[in-house]
């Protein structure tokens, strides 16, 4: 697999692991009514994933303290999106190339 923001290339375990170490400020916490979700945005296509952080919904506290906890949460629903919905991205990357059907002009 490629990573979506550089170009690492890895399984998925090792994928998960760079981009916790490299990317996980791409991870937003953010506070509605009272609330806080974990928000991720897939790079390649602009998916939007966000779940709500149970443990502690309503305790700032625990939001700072397991906050690299929880962006490994996020990016672990990345990389199962990215297996999913973005296979290409376990080799070469064919979503760049002309597809067959369109002429070239020749």
């Amino acid at each position: 697999m490629r990573c979506p923001w550089c170009e690492l290339e890895a399984g998925p375990r090792a994928l998960h692991a760079h981009l916790g170490e490299l990317h996980a400020g791409e991870v937003a916490t953010v506070e509605r009514n009272d609330r806080f979700f974990y928000e991720i945005t897939c790079p390649l296509c602009g998916a939007r994933y966000e779940h709500l952080v149970r443990k502690a919904a309503r305790d700032r506290e625990f939001i700072e303290g397991f906050g690299r906890q929880i962006a490994m949460v996020a990016l672990d629903m990345l990389v199962h999106h990215l297996l999913a919905e973005h296979e290409v991205l376990a080799g070469d990357q064919p979503e760049l190339q002309a597809p067959e059907h369109q002429g070239t002009g020749d």
